[in-house]
């Protein structure tokens, strides 16, 4: 990912709607196209309001640190809880910081896990999913960089 995406990912961070107008993002004669090519990716998606874009998931995990770390789940949902359990020392054995993501809240995300829950990522990479191999993913953990 060049500079140029991760500044028009970021502008996502701020307080507000979660939507940004292709203006808010730069020039837009100049970042049209790089927009287009982020929502080809899945990184953005084009609002009801024209010129208008949302920062999907995918997107977010773009801007994911090695270590940071994100889980996937549901309320309710007993593997989940077991994998936090589970992952909880080694968040804090490697410093890693953890997004939880109720995929209930997100009609994609639901779509995309709703039967594969908990589904936890290390930066961008998809490091399980249903259950936790603690001896693999402290690997994982060790070998982000």
């Amino acid at each position: 990912m060049d500079s140029l995406e991760r500044k028009i990912l970021g502008a996502f961070d701020g307080g507000g709607t979660g939507t940004r107008s292709l203006a808010d993002l730069g020039d837009p004669a100049s970042i049209r196209s790089v927009v287009s090519q982020m929502v080809e990716r899945g990184w953005l998606r084009a609002t009801e309001s024209p010129e208008t874009y949302a920062r999907t998931e995918d997107g977010r995990l773009q801007l994911a640190a090695p270590r940071d770390v994100t889980i996937y789940s549901r309320p309710g949902c007993h593997l989940c809880e077991e994998a936090k359990a589970q992952i909880a020392p080694l968040l804090k054995e490697f410093g890693a910081r953890l997004t939880e993501i109720n995929i209930d809240e997100d009609p994609d995300l639901r779509a995309r896990y709703d039967y594969d829950v908990p589904v936890i990522f290390i930066g961008a990479r998809k490091a399980a999913k249903h259950r936790v191999d603690a001896p693999q993913f402290r690997r994982q953990l060790r070998d982000a960089v």
